[in-house]
């Protein structure tokens, strides 16, 4: 499964932790998005550890730690890399297009569990792909399928 272990757990809104939270807030408060965590319907954390492979672990972060927050609305992103500081991103679910990974065409090249998301985020002008990591694992596939129907939902 690619070179990362990914294990996805979800969590209470209240459990995310306060430098997480913090970091969200000050996003919010930047970009004027309001009130946008109201309505949290599933929040998960998704960790991705980098597989050592021989002597050396290769390129790329050894552990990513991502917070994400599902709204009716939004989908409110939280990634630390390693030990460094945490990057906030969010997109409306009615701008965005949603894929399982393991249906996509990169799947049999890169084999990997996750979603490809495509759509505008609140401080880009033009849309962007990323890959949102999760495990194989009952809180994985349950966000998987929640983030699909959400996305779904918010465009009627």
């Amino acid at each position: 499964m690619g070179d990362y272990n990914r294990s996805t757990k979800e969590i209470a809104f209240e459990q995310i932790s306060p430098d997480v939270t913090q970091s969200i807030n000050k996003y919010i408060e930047l970009h004027n998005l309001g009130d946008i965590l109201a309505d949290a319907s599933i929040c998960i954390i998704s960790t991705s550890e980098k597989i050592k492979k021989g002597l050396f672990s290769g390129g790329g972060p050894k552990l990513l730690v991502e917070t994400v927050i599902l709204t009716n609305r939004w989908l409110i992103l939280a990634d630390r890399v390693d030990q460094n500081a945490i990057y906030i991103k969010s997109m409306q679910l009615r701008d965005i297009v949603v894929e399982d990974y393991e249906k996509s065409l990169f799947y049999s090249k890169i084999p990997d569990t996750g979603m490809n998301i495509t759509g505008r985020f609140t401080d880009a002008s033009e849309q962007g792909t990323i890959f949102l990591p999760l495990g194989k694992d009952a809180a994985g596939e349950k966000f998987k399928e929640t983030l699909i129907r959400s996305a779904q939902d918010a465009k009627k």
